[in-house]
């Protein structure tokens, strides 16, 4: 008898089947929604180097997340723009500052909603740096006191998860001993843990209106080191992280499996504003179709190992999804 070998393309044949034996699905469920508020603004402020992104009102945000929760989408991610910078951040903490504000608001339009806080202090000083700064270097330990200053203020207004992003060493046991040590051991934490010092994150400056000159290498993690990168993951998940991220997304696919393979808490990637940019100005040049390159880069992402998808795609791919 002639064995004959096993022609691939035979589950091809047709969207149905194709469908059938797909390894990677994505569903509105698995998005989280970067949101941007801006306090003392009276309409949204349009962002010039990320199309279709706005600083939303402090007003308006509620609508943002009630649509946000009508497309299905998981969670919603809030960002503060403030106008009450300081050298330390000191507003992050204030029990009626920006950061309590914009998460009481939110849960008040949609309690239902599940709402994260990004902690971290580059939208809150006037130096842009994540921390406190001994002159030129952000100082670690200084800095961790202050984070769980302000994770206990989200915690207080209200928040369901916090999502501590500066890359300080201990930040995740910190975190974890202030929270339970006041009553909020149900908290959970989704730890940026594996960061980069990356270019892709240009646009954002704009968005939370950042002065920021120089670059976050002394803190963050160098593009070129994968393995350091796992340790990074690896460490926060033994320091008791409840999810980790992976930031940004495209370029760092690699290391997304590889944390993947060694890590089992839910894992977390971050399409940041440089990868929203440049498809968004590729489609803009009528170089590639958007909606084809964006779930493109999605199932990348699902199938590298994610669990769930920060983005500022959201809302389309939600709808897009419901549209079929």
């Amino acid at each position: 008898m002639i064995e004959l070998p096993f022609r691939f393309r035979r589950l091809r044949r047709s969207e149905r089947l194709r469908a059938l034996v797909r390894e990677t699905s994505l569903s509105a469920s698995q998005l989280i929604l970067p949101v941007f508020v801006e306090e003392g603004v009276a309409r949204p402020v349009p962002i010039p180097s990320m199309p279709g992104v706005v600083r939303h009102t402090e007003s308006g945000l509620g609508e943002v997340v009630a649509r946000a929760r009508d497309l299905g989408i998981g969670a919603v991610m809030l960002f503060g723009v403030s106008h009450h910078k300081d050298a330390c951040g000191s507003d992050t903490w204030n029990p009626d500052g920006l950061l309590a504000r914009m998460i009481r608001r939110a849960k008040d339009a949609a309690p239902d909603m599940l709402v994260i806080s990004d902690n971290c202090f580059c939208e809150y000083t006037d130096h842009g740096h994540c921390g406190v700064l001994d002159g030129e270097q952000v100082a670690n330990d200084p800095t961790l006191a202050n984070l769980v200053r302000q994770v206990l203020t989200a915690a207080r207004a209200g928040v369901d998860m916090v999502a501590p992003s500066g890359m300080m060493d201990g930040m995740i046991a910190a975190i974890r001993t202030g929270l339970d040590g006041a009553g909020f051991s149900h908290l959970p934490v989704m730890s940026y843990s594996t960061k980069f010092a990356s270019a892709f994150y240009g646009p954002f400056r704009d968005a939370v209106d950042s002065s920021f000159k120089g670059n976050r290498a002394g803190y963050q993690l160098d593009a070129g080191n994968g393995r350091e990168a796992l340790a990074e993951s690896v460490r926060d998940e033994e320091e008791g992280a409840d999810i980790l991220m992976v930031k940004p997304g495209i370029a760092y696919l690699d290391v997304l499996a590889a944390i993947r393979a060694r890590c089992t808490r839910p894992l977390a990637v971050y399409q940041v504003s440089g990868e929203y940019a440049m498809i968004k100005a590729a489609a803009a040049a009528g170089l590639m179709d958007e909606r084809a390159l964006v779930m493109e880069t999605m199932t990348a992402f699902r199938r590298a190992g994610a669990d769930m998808i920060l983005s500022y795609f959201a809302e389309d791919v939600a709808r897009w999804l419901r549209s079929g």
